[in-house]
């Protein structure tokens, strides 16, 4: 900013600049010559009056001798002739600027004649009045002293017009600095801010009056930003410590029941263990939206393909166990700018919504690309399943919204709010041929020059056999860290 308002300012005093200086540097230069050539008038009318006593009035040529010799003494150049012609007195230089035939106009018709030419103004005048006159004078004037005196104006017009450009720049760069500074701190407070730092705060004691007062009004909000954030995040902690112990308590109850009981009650008992394991995959899908929607995410580098791979790894046991294989594609390398776990979490609701809905024998496809202009990358999921229909994919991101009977509808608004807190977009298409694409548009983050084919991890512990469920969105809570084994 300080450097276009300097460069502002600086045309600006150009345009004023031009527009004054330029003017009065012609206006100087015409008043120069203007002065210059009636003082060459003047001189060769003193030297034809006393020529004109010499040749009409019969008087001696002494003073106009005199003349002529004191012009030769300024460095002009004078010659004097008679009616007929003749050169009767002259300095000692000859240069003219005026053709010879000048000095026959003159002789006949008695009017002067000047011109200006190779360094001299010359003058050709009549003697007298009469027509034709008595005689000529020819007066030649050199112009370097003018031309001297004209450059020199110029020259100092132009060093104040560079002293004026040069103060209005400095001023302008010293105000710019002013308005600028506090507008840079601002703009680094709310970049940390934004970032997930909630404590950052605007500097309020520098520039004007204005942007003082945006300051404030910027740390008061990052304020009340910050306390709002830490009161959900509390309330989070006392619902989730509030709410998983007495559920968990209710359930090993209803254990302790189921073993002691017949087999009809033991049937709604375990209906009962279904409804309560339900409800505590529900609490934990609330509160990981609930964190995802609170949280300020610190964007840090990403590698794709291996997040991609350590996830796959992960999963592999319970794709197994679902007859289902995963499939990635990708160039190697590419990086996301995401908070720390985001994009495991996102993955882990993908993979269990994908693992539910492909068939036997099927698979579910992890593709990886780069934005063609580089301001983005794409990471799509895949599956081949029954697939939504194009008004179930709108609603689709919306809590509790599953279009089954079963489940929770968390999962993919738990990866909606994870993609979108970190600048990205996430965007639900058919599959060609059957199922459901999750297309996740992510900032991209900087390259990795020193990317390779990233190693397959060992496979982890086998997990705990997980129990079939249909509906899509409700392993959503289950998973709300985003990284470890999948668990049931």
């Amino acid at each position: 900013m300080t450097r276009r308002i300097a460069l502002s300012v600086g045309a600006l005093i150009v345009a004023l600049l031009v527009l004054a200086v330029v003017p009065l540097g012609i206006s100087i230069t015409d008043r120069e010559h203007d002065s210059f050539r009636e003082e060459t008038a003047a001189r060769a009318r003193s030297v034809a009056s006393a020529a004109e006593e010499h040749l009409s009035d019969n008087h001696p040529d002494t003073e106009a001798a005199e003349q002529v010799a004191n012009a030769g003494r300024h460095g002009d150049c004078a010659q004097v002739y008679d009616k007929h012609g003749t050169v009767i007195l002259s300095t000692a230089c000859h240069a003219t600027a005026l053709p010879p035939s000048a000095v026959a106009d003159v002789l006949r018709t008695g009017q002067a004649q000047t011109r200006q030419d190779d360094g001299w103004l010359t003058m050709a005048v009549p003697v007298d009045d009469t027509v034709p006159p008595s005689g000529a004078l020819l007066y030649s004037r050199p112009t370097g002293d003018l031309n001297r005196q004209l450059v020199e104006v110029w020259g100092w017009l132009s060093l104040c017009a560079l002293g004026a450009l040069a103060a209005a720049l400095l001023v302008a760069t010293r105000l710019a600095r002013w308005v600028g500074r506090p507008l840079v701190k601002l703009d680094d407070a709310a970049a940390r801010l934004g970032e997930g730092d909630l404590g950052a705060r605007a500097a309020v004691t520098d520039g004007p009056p204005e942007v003082r007062r945006l300051a404030a009004t910027f740390n008061a909000m990052a304020a009340r930003t910050e306390n709002l954030i830490h009161g959900h995040r509390a309330v989070i902690a006392d619902v989730s410590h509030q709410l998983r112990t007495p559920l968990t308590a209710l359930r090993l109850r209803l254990d302790l029941l189921a073993a002691d009981v017949e087999d009809d009650v033991a049937v709604e008992l375990a209906g009962a263990q279904e409804e309560i394991a339900r409800l505590s995959r529900m609490v934990d899908g609330l509160l990981a939206v609930a964190r995802a929607e609170n949280s300020v995410p610190r964007a840090t580098s990403v590698r794709l393909d291996r997040v991609v791979a350590d996830r796959i790894a992960a999963w592999e046991p319970v794709a197994e166990e679902r007859e289902v294989r995963f499939t990635a594609s990708g160039p190697v390398g590419v990086t996301a700018s995401m908070g720390p776990g985001d994009l495991e979490q996102a993955l882990d609701n993908l993979f269990a919504n994908a693992l539910e809905a492909a068939p036997a024998g099927g698979q579910v496809e992890i593709r990886t690309s780069r934005d063609a202009e580089g301001g983005a990358v794409e990471l799509a999921v895949v599956d081949h399943g029954p697939g939504m229909d194009a008004s179930a994919r709108e609603r689709a991101f919306r809590r509790f919204d599953t279009g089954r009977e079963s489940g929770t509808g968390l999962g993919l608004a738990i990866v909606h709010r994870l993609v979108t807190a970190n600048g990205g977009r996430a965007t639900l298409e058919e599959t060609p041929g059957g199922g459901l694409t999750v297309r996740l548009s992510l900032p991209a983050g900087p390259s990795d020059s020193r990317a390779t084919r990233p190693t397959r991890p060992a496979r982890p512990a086998r997990p705990v056999r997980r129990e079939r469920r249909s509906g899509r969105g409700e392993e959503g809570g289950e998973h709300e860290g985003g990284t470890g084994t999948p668990h049931g």
